[in-house]
């Protein structure tokens, strides 16, 4: 498991790679497999460990004392491997391979690929029958009770576009699966009282490595307090906010500053307590005790790749966390919120917001909470993030605790934002998604929280296998 020494979502991804061969098959496979497969790794700037080319015959595992060998190296650099790959450069040597999996104990992801045979290859030095041996490999794995991810195809060149495309997929995979093994969440405030909707179980998420570190919204107000005003740090965040999005002219500069301030305490927190996402109360103490919405400062994390949920939604941030490592892009906690007119394929998703720039996918106003500017004032509610989320494929996905059961279970899915117009304030996504009826359908039977995590592209699949098969999570694929 990663040590808190670098974030999940910004680690170099390191493959321990383990090249297979029987040795009655021509021993040229290995050494051509062991080539192509070093070169598609450093053609995607990924970088391998693998033994030497004399640490066994051939460079590759053909047997138990092989085995033992690449295990003890793999152990060696345990905090760097993120996923292993298994490249059967003929049928392999299941044993060899299963062994140094087991052995090592990683516990990391494995993606198994076989070299195809050719048709003008098929003699005694050209066949290799990775084809079968591939079965063999996998029939070892369940047996062992490993976990392993599959290629595109059974059999696929190493040099060609669709080991490539596995291998950008494996690593989104990877990036997945370690960074929610080890994730903190700040969860910075009481639970809004009114939304029990958002109450989960941290037991529960202890088991799959998820952390949770609390604080009180007074130590963070207290902070606010201590900090100068004159502090270079509170500069450089009205600057940060300057250039982020346009604040009307009518906004006192006083909440502005007030929200800088915050921002400044609250990314201090974050830091000091290692914290990878964070949920913070917010409403309705912030806009009573303290005079400004936590939106912007939310909205600028989430754009830093460090998400951040409303109303103290840690499920909700785990879900943003899981979509930042597995797309690569900044992820928005959304409600699924209204319907559009008849249409049984638009669901129209709003916040108040604290949606990031880049997710918004458009320029943004920077200005008072609406609704909630009507009850609490709105000299009291400014840093809500306000526009049309633009058009362009995305996927989401919601995590939660299902404590009855003891179980974390989620649901993922995949649509599309359009440009369709929604006369409503705030942060609108007027969101395409094949059934929506039946998504709906799933969401409330299942007991899932009216919030949803969204994040730009298509990375479903990614969530499916890396807490699906690593994590052991219930999961359900929409439309699947």
């Amino acid at each position: 498991m990663m040590g808190k020494t670098g974030r999940a979502v910004d680690k170099p991804m390191t493959f321990g790679v383990i090249v297979s061969s029987r040795l009655f098959f021509n021993p040229a496979h290995a050494v051509g497999a062991r080539k192509e497969a070093l070169e598609a790794l450093a053609k995607k700037g990924y970088k391998a460990v693998i033994g030497e080319p004399g640490l066994t015959s051939d460079g590759a595992v053909a047997c138990l004392a092989d085995a033992k060998k690449y295990a003890e190296l793999f152990r060696e650099k345990r905090d760097e491997i993120d996923g292993i790959i298994v490249v059967l450069a003929n049928f392999g040597d299941e044993i060899g391979v299963v062994e140094t999996i087991r052995l090592a104990g990683l516990g990391v992801p494995v993606l198994v690929q076989a070299c195809p045979d050719e048709l003008g290859h098929l003699d005694v030095k050209g066949r290799r029958d990775s084809y079968c041996g591939k079965i063999s490999v996998c029939n070892n794995f369940h047996q062992y009770g490993i976990e392993w991810t599959d290629t595109t195809k059974h059999v696929e060149d190493l040099s060609g576009a669709e080991f490539a495309a596995d291998l950008d997929y494996f690593a989104r995979v990877c990036r997945t699966t370690r960074g929610l093994r080890c994730a903190r969440i700040g969860s910075i405030g009481a639970r809004p009282a009114a939304f029990q909707t958002v109450r989960y179980s941290e037991k529960l998420l202890q088991r799959s490595g998820v952390t949770i570190v609390t604080a009180d919204l007074s130590e963070i107000f207290g902070e606010v307090e201590r900090l100068k005003d004159s502090d270079p740090a509170v500069a450089d965040k009205l600057k940060a906010i300057a250039a982020y999005g346009t604040v009307p002219a009518s906004i006192d500069k006083a909440r502005v500053l007030k929200q800088a301030k915050f921002s400044v305490v609250v990314e201090r927190w974050l830091e000091a307590n290692d914290c990878d996402a964070s949920a913070i109360q917010c409403w309705n103490s912030i806009e009573h005790n303290y005079g400004c919405a936590s939106c912007l400062t939310m909205s600028m994390l989430g754009q830093a790749m460090r998400p951040s949920a409303c109303e103290v939604d840690v499920t909700g941030a785990l879900s943003m966390y899981a979509l930042d490592l597995a797309s690569g892009n900044p992820a928005a906690l959304l409600d699924w919120n209204n319907n559009y007119e008849g249409r049984d394929d638009l669901v129209v998703g709003t916040h108040c917001s604290n949606y990031p720039k880049s997710f918004m996918g458009s320029p943004i106003e920077i200005s008072n909470l609406d609704l909630l500017g009507e009850t609490f004032g709105a000299e009291n509610c400014f840093g809500a993030i306000k526009g049309h989320v633009a058009p362009g494929p995305f996927t989401f996905f919601r995590a939660s605790t299902d404590d009855g059961a003891g179980r974390v279970k989620c649901y993922a899915g995949s649509g599309d934002f359009t440009s369709d117009p929604f006369p409503m304030n705030g942060g609108i996504a007027v969101c395409r998604i094949e059934d929506v009826r039946g998504l709906m359908r799933y969401i409330t039977r299942e007991g899932f929280e009216h919030h949803v995590a969204m994040a730009r592209g298509d990375s479903a699949k990614v969530l499916e296998e890396a807490v699906g098969r690593y994590l052991g999570w219930v999961f359900h694929l929409h439309g699947e």
